[in-house]
């Protein structure tokens, strides 16, 4: 008996070293990957630290954001290690219609219209995982199995590291796969309804998957922006922040006018509360 408890320790141990030089590997590498963008980070057409990438599978997507965020690492860390901070973070797109989180179960309703109701919305079922936290790196994953109009395999990925001067280097990834059904939905709604979108370095189903990451990342920065609020303000302030940052990308972002978000959003937080409550 004692031998089996000597070798339990022995294996918990090594998975805790394992994990201490995996987290370790993942801090080198994003600091590598912070070094080699620094000058598109310095000078790029977004008017803030921030670098965009995507790519195509044969049936996947993903898009790539890297961005330098005015927030020291420990606020960032703290954050983005909440699954109810993610909630609030994936209601401000658009699109999302609710989020409720569950310990590390997140349900989240995507509607295609701003008017659409809540529960003719489509469900995505969110499993949340703090996958690293140390003193100079962390990450958390949103994963789901299936998603809208044949969509599957959704990932996203937040991670980051500390920088000089109390701020934070972060890299988040959107990504997700299709079926051929997805392939067909999406390039349907690209030759109609989507036609005039356009991505930030290409355009197409790669464009699709940039313009959502970038959704997520101005709301992981909107939701920092205003941490340091009374609660009662932080959900009028956090919206209006998002609303403002995508409008300076109006050919790849906008969806709608001022009034008609804000007034949405409201009435979904209202929607939230009230369900919470009973």
């Amino acid at each position: 008996m004692n031998n089996l408890r000597w070798w339990k320790s022995i294996g918990a141990a090594c998975l805790l070293s394992c994990a201490s030089l995996a987290a370790h590997a993942d801090a080198g590498e994003l600091r590598g990957r912070h070094v080699d963008l620094k000058d598109q980070l310095r000078s790029n057409s977004y008017g803030r630290p921030l670098v965009i990438d995507s790519k195509e599978g044969s049936n996947s997507l993903q898009g790539d954001v890297y961005a330098v965020l005015d927030h020291p690492f420990e606020k960032v860390k703290d954050a983005l290690q909440d699954p109810d901070a993610w909630c609030a973070i994936m209601l401000l797109p658009f699109n999302t219609k609710a989020c409720h989180a569950n310990g590390s179960r997140l349900a989240m309703r995507i509607g295609r219209k701003p008017d659409q109701p809540v529960e003719q919305a489509y469900r995505i079922d969110f499993s949340f995982q703090n996958a690293a936290a140390t003193a100079d790196y962390f990450e958390s994953r949103l994963t789901a199995a299936q998603g809208p109009f044949g969509t599957r395999d959704y990932v996203i990925v937040a991670e980051a590291v500390p920088l000089e001067g109390g701020k934070t280097f972060m890299h988040m990834r959107y990504a997700y796969g299709f079926s051929g059904s997805g392939r067909f939905a999406m390039q349907a709604y690209l030759a109609t309804a989507g036609a005039s979108k356009v991505g930030f370095t290409t355009n197409g189903v790669r464009g699709a998957v940039e313009r959502n990451a970038m959704r997520y990342y101005l709301a992981i920065d909107a939701y920092l922006d205003t941490l340091h609020l009374p609660v009662a303000q932080r959900v009028e302030k956090r919206a209006l922040e998002w609303f403002n940052a995508t409008e300076r990308y109006p050919r790849q972002l906008r969806e709608m006018d001022r009034h008609t978000y804000l007034a949405m959003k409201r009435l979904e937080y209202d929607r939230q509360q009230t369900a919470s409550a009973n």
